[in-house]
């Protein structure tokens, strides 16, 4: 059944058509679809992400027309890529199994159908269903992670239970989902976890960049890195973006900042590197708070982040057909 959105009027991520999840005629034909995921019944600290798939559908100041011509890649990702949006998953934050069950059954239908999925979140609980989805699809044990975030969510339970926006990263690779050694996390800081977490990490060959490793060999030197291992013996990549990688001077509106983060224009690159040069099979962005945002900087930011990956996306299929592509480096205007 058909739930269009959840929370707010039924537009669309920037205008691009609208499609019945049910009915696999409406979206087969494109490379990848839009799916919200408005869950934050796994948030720890400050609630309101549930709000976060209707702020980025909405954020922009130019028209809602479902073209995005990219300056830097010379590509029109919306229209290239035949994006549509299947609306909101039913995800009621008081049933986080049934929410988890809904999102993974709908994330598996639409990674089989050979369409790569991008979720809007929603707190991070949401990874569990979205890898897990890919996986099913892609292989167990065949999908590596990128993981963009302040914090590990490797947690063995929040509050006394399994699932949370602390934990999924663990369930996954409990599950064998996915695999603890192609599993990248980049932007880590802050106090969060403890020892006996990070031991666990280790035991699974996790590869962690913490903010001051980034800081001291430079974002492009870790993303080489994060790819050969993400590359290493899988077929496919997924990426999963909290904003809150992002310094909350950039990104107030989350629920759990923590200072001295990426830039927007870091994130921004990488992402779009990461789609560029890596096979996604899957992407979500979460942690968008609207209730705690600032002039819907961080909607903007979370609404960026898809543009970017699904221009990087574009470039890349534009590139295996052999056709002239646009290098971020050529100069824009050329009056010689």
């Amino acid at each position: 059944m058909r739930v269009g959105n959840m929370y707010g009027p039924d537009h669309t991520f920037l205008g691009v058509p609208s499609a019945d999840p049910d009915d696999d005629a409406q979206w087969r034909h494109a490379a990848a679809v839009i799916v919200g995921a408005p869950f934050d019944g796994g948030t720890s600290y400050r609630a309101g992400c549930r709000f976060g798939p209707q702020a980025m559908r909405a954020a922009d100041y130019l028209p809602h027309d479902g073209s995005r011509p990219s300056l830097a890649l010379g590509v029109d990702a919306l229209v290239d890529l035949g994006v549509v949006d299947l609306g909101d998953v039913e995800m009621y934050s008081g049933d986080v199994e049934a929410s988890l069950a809904a999102l993974e059954a709908r994330v598996t239908r639409v990674a089989s159908a050979g369409v790569v999925p991008v979720i809007l979140g929603g707190d991070h609980t949401i990874a569990l269903a979205d890898v897990t989805g890919v996986a099913r699809h892609v292989g167990w044990g065949r999908v590596s992670v990128i993981h963009f975030d302040a914090h590990a969510d490797t947690g063995d339970s929040q509050f006394g239970s399994l699932y949370g926006h602390g934990t999924p990263m663990r369930r996954l690779i409990e599950s064998g989902a996915c695999r603890g050694d192609r599993f990248v996390q980049i932007g880590l800081r802050g106090y969060w976890p403890e020892p006996a977490t990070l031991a666990w990490m280790a035991q699974r060959g996790m590869r962690s960049f913490e903010m001051t490793e980034v800081v001291a060999r430079g974002l492009d030197a870790v993303l080489d890195d994060a790819f050969a291992i993400a590359t290493d013996d899988c077929d496919a990549v997924f990426l999963s973006v909290d904003v809150d990688v992002v310094d909350p001077g950039f990104a107030p509106g989350t629920g759990t900042p923590e200072p001295g983060g990426l830039t927007s224009r870091q994130l921004l690159d990488a992402v779009r590197r990461i789609a560029m040069e890596l096979p996604l099979a899957g992407v979500d962005v979460v942690e968008v708070s609207p209730p705690y945002d600032h002039a819907d900087v961080t909607a903007y930011l979370g609404n960026r982040v898809v543009l970017e990956a699904l221009g990087g996306m574009a470039w890349r299929a534009r590139r295996g057909r052999g056709d002239a592509v646009r290098q971020p480096s050529d100069p824009l205007l050329d009056g010689r």
